[in-house]
């Protein structure tokens, strides 16, 4: 049975999160709801990452298996004629049977974006985070390299994560500013449950000076989620990339970046 795979970008606010809802109104179930209709069969999807309520995603991959016969295009525009606008397939192809979006994933990348102002964002409701008193990058970049490495990230996971371990590689932290906008880039080979928003805000209590830089490493090493800053929320939150071995030959589109760049410097325009 031929296997097909997909990259989707949708914008979160409109969703109850990734996976599949009885009310029907998670990004899984409109996904499946279209592409079934253009099988003309029941289809399940397999998605890389399960993004929350809110949380945006500019690469999203999954995969299904069909019996049905259908050009490429028919994955790509069929689809989108029947998703909600919130909602888009940027590429398909028909892959190997041993693919796997999940499992066959080397590397997930988020974006976190704070609008670091004393004014709330109307423009960008939706889209970003909002910090109003100051953030020192540098003490923040300090506090960052701690996290680097395999490390047991108990301390930055959710009660409700159902991972079987808290152990994760976080490959990168970078922290970069533009203007009024603060931006966190997250590279690991999987995250935990609310783990990319539970780091930045514990990186952004370094930043407004609530905490040394080795309060982090302190957080890291008691291993307790209570310790750590609250959650931040999933609005400023984007799944960027998915990385994935080069022999399946997936396309690098990534059509959000342009909107993510041009929310970035937004005040130089």
């Amino acid at each position: 049975m031929p296997r097909i795979a997909l990259g989707l970008e949708y914008g979160g606010s409109t969703f109850c999160g990734w996976q599949t809802q009885p009310s029907g109104c998670a990004v899984q179930d409109c996904v499946e709801r279209a592409v079934s209709e253009i099988a003309g069969a029941r289809i399940a999807t397999i998605c890389a990452g399960r993004t929350d309520a809110g949380v945006h995603a500019l690469a999203q991959v999954v995969h299904f298996d069909t019996s049905a016969e259908r050009p490429e295009s028919a994955w790509v525009r069929g689809v989108n004629a029947l998703l909600p606008p919130a909602a888009a397939v940027l590429w398909a192809r028909e892959i190997a049977g041993d693919f796997h979006a999940r499992y066959g994933a080397r590397e997930r990348c988020y974006r976190y974006v704070i609008l670091n102002h004393p004014l709330r964002p109307a423009l960008d409701l939706g889209r970003v985070g909002w910090v109003y008193r100051p953030l020192d990058l540098a003490s923040m970049r300090e506090a960052a390299r701690l996290l680097i490495g395999e490390r047991d990230f108990s301390a930055f996971r959710s009660s409700e994560c159902q991972a079987k371990s808290p152990v994760r590689e976080l490959r990168r932290i970078e922290i970069g500013k533009c203007g009024d906008y603060v931006v966190f880039d997250l590279a690991a080979n999987a995250f935990l449950h609310h783990m990319v928003r539970n780091i930045v805000g514990s990186l952004v209590y370094v930043g407004k000076g609530r905490h040394p830089p080795a309060w982090l490493g302190e957080v890291l090493a008691a291993r307790e989620r209570r310790l750590a800053a609250p959650t931040l929320e999933a609005a400023g939150l984007y799944l960027t990339r998915v990385e994935y071995d080069e022999k399946w030959g997936l396309p690098d589109v990534h059509r959000g970046q342009w909107f993510m760049q041009t929310a970035n410097e937004r005040s130089q325009l």
